[in-house]
């Protein structure tokens, strides 16, 4: 087994502390930036980096980039030494804070062509709003914890899938996955 392997197999067992995605979550995310071939990624929510490295891994294949916010420090710092560990550091911007006022305020210059929220449920409608106009045409957006936390994510859900610039679906993933395209 590899270090990288090791790394992850680790954080698997922090699930419940570190509330990570699942290994099938991260296997599905890591498969789409693949096939997306993307190249400039947003992740809100690091935690102690899991869903990152999955990221990254994927993004060292396309050649691209991640940017990750997280509201704790101790949570970045925690992730930023996972990220050595899996030598994908390179490739990672952790910066730190609260996602709307970094995505307001430092990240108004980017554009993004994935985004990854796995962070305060509540916040996931304003982070889309935040977000919408930083997505490329053809971008994507995957919300984690759409059905374990239905109520809090609701108004997102419903803004997103009523639109008619995304097309968007809910998967049956471990705490449910919505993946949305922005078509215009």
């Amino acid at each position: 087994m590899n270090n990288i392997q090791l790394v992850l197999n680790n954080l698997e067992k922090t699930k419940d502390d570190f509330w990570n995605i699942s290994k099938e979550t991260g296997d599905f995310i890591e498969f789409l930036v693949k096939v997306s071939n993307a190249q400039n990624v947003l992740e809100l929510g690091t935690s102690n980096g899991y869903s990152g490295i999955r990221i990254a891994l994927a993004l060292k294949e396309t050649g691209g980039k991640l940017t990750t916010i997280e509201y704790w420090d101790k949570r970045r710092s925690i992730a930023m030494e996972n990220f050595k560990k899996c030598c994908v550091d390179n490739i990672i911007t952790a910066k730190l804070g609260s996602a709307l006022p970094v995505i307001q305020n430092e990240l108004q210059n980017e554009t993004f062509d994935f985004v990854f929220i796995d962070a305060n449920k509540a916040g996931y409608i304003k982070f889309f709003e935040a977000i919408h106009p930083l997505l490329k045409i053809g971008g994507i957006i995957v919300a984690d914890d759409v059905i374990s936390h239905c109520e809090q994510v609701k108004p997102f859900v419903e803004e997103i899938s009523k639109r008619e610039d995304y097309f968007s679906q809910i998967l049956n993933l471990p705490d449910g996955v919505l993946i949305a395209r922005k078509n215009r």
